[in-house]
């Protein structure tokens, strides 16, 4: 496909992409949705008001209102988008009162926090991180409790700490507890990034209407790079009897532009077979794991670079999107447009894939040496952790831009 727009060799933004997001412009305070192409922001709003558009969903300052609308109106706005921007279509092309109003150069926009987030849940779908995580802190020969294999384990996070790329996070405090000495409070000493993907949910169900693992596609919008911070010590402390709280409230960093189904649905692949094979309300039909390319940096205070310490892949997750959406609806639970569900972290077979700082350096116990010559047991303050994502086939490369958190010491 070709479009109009200059689009720099090896963009993670092509035409065949186009995600959404929200941006502020410069000299505006006003939030406006967009999509992205190339290097250029394409106000969405400037568009529908000039009947380009046929839609009435984007003069708000959130993407909620177009999640709302469902996968008809996501797959034509995506079409009609696609032919505006197109290099042979001149309706938009050669209309520069109309182009110096919509398109808004990358480095002068301010990208936001894209959707109005009401719920946010975290699921633990990596088989190779659940693995490990056991290995560690129960018994190497059985790692996986006895739900693990049947259904996808997660738990409700804190919304209101979700966070658009770029924001700074600081250390967490809290209580931490060593042996049998009694806990103390102070500072995180075990500050920890988890490499994950989420999904935004559109239309949602009826409260006691679940929705079905062959239906859950319909209500998935699109897709965001996630970092679930997280503190290692305060997790050991509090995590029994009612798992994650303190460990994991004080921030989750989203990337700022979700990519759709429909941009990643060349690299639809099979995911890991599920065995023993689960009840018949989470059996999916089809190919329903991502190739998507995903790797985690970390940029020292004063470093011109990222290190790349971790390189994984969205297609090691046992339990997919659509099991994930099915088991968190099938007791009735209604999702609503907005709602970011997460992937929990993702781990792949060999160490260099492997999605934690926990699972890096095994508990601290190994190191990691960065280029600086400094060593890293867990995240030090001053650190920028950057992820990226991608998928690349036969030319064609749908990127997810970055996220990425900088650390600040504890008050």
């Amino acid at each position: 496909m070709r479009s109009f727009v200059d689009i720099p060799a090896g963009s993670d933004f092509p035409l065949e992409n186009l995600p959404y997001g929200v941006f502020i412009p410069a000299g505006s305070h006003r939030p406006r949705p967009g999509t992205a192409i190339g290097d250029w922001v394409v106000d969405l709003g400037a568009l529908e008001e000039a009947g380009l558009l046929p839609t009435q969903v984007f003069g708000g300052p959130t993407l909620n209102a177009f999640m709302a609308a469902g996968r008809p109106v996501w797959t034509r706005v995506r079409g009609h988008l696609q032919t505006l921007l197109a290099a042979d279509n001149t309706s938009l092309r050669d209309d520069e009162s109309l182009r110096s109003r919509a398109f808004h150069h990358r480095s002068h926009v301010r990208l936001v926090l894209p959707v109005d987030i009401g719920d946010y849940t975290d699921f633990y779908s990596s088989r190779e991180h659940a693995t490990n995580v056991g290995s560690m802190f129960r018994d190497p020969d059985n790692a996986l409790l006895p739900n693990w294999l049947h259904l996808p384990v997660g738990y409700h996070g804190r919304a209101s700490s979700v966070v658009v790329s770029g924001t700074e996070v600081r250390r967490p405090m809290g209580q931490t507890q060593n042996g049998d000495a009694p806990p103390t409070f102070g500072p995180s000493r075990l500050l920890d990034f988890e490499l994950e993907l989420g999904f935004f949910t559109g239309p949602g169900n009826a409260l006691g209407e679940p929705i079905p693992v062959e239906q859950a596609a319909d209500h998935i919008f699109g897709f965001v790079l996630v970092n679930d911070w997280s503190a290692r010590d305060i997790q050991k402390w509090e995590y029994v009897p009612l798992g994650p709280f303190l460990a994991k409230n004080f921030a989750t960093s989203i990337s700022p532009w979700i990519v759709t189904m429909d941009a990643l649905e060349p690299f639809r692949c099979a995911g890991p077979v599920q065995d023993p094979e689960p009840l018949p309300y989470l059996r999916s039909q089809g190919p329903q794991a991502f190739d998507i390319h995903l790797e985690v940096g970390i940029q020292p205070e004063g470093a011109g670079e990222d290190d790349v310490v971790c390189r994984s892949n969205f297609r090691y997750m046992y339990w997919n999107v659509c099991q994930q959406l099915a088991h968190h609806t099938v007791t009735g639970c209604n999702v609503r447009p907005g709602d970011l569900m997460a992937s929990g972290t993702i781990s792949g077979p060999d160490k260099g894939s492997y999605g934690s700082m926990l699972e890096l350096t095994w508990r601290g116990q190994h190191p990691l040496r960065l280029s600086d010559g400094s060593e890293r047991k867990f995240l030090a303050d001053g650190d920028t952790v950057v992820m990226r994502g991608r998928a690349e086939k036969d030319g064609l490369r749908i990127g997810f831009g970055e996220v990425s958190g900088r650390i600040l010491p504890a008050r």
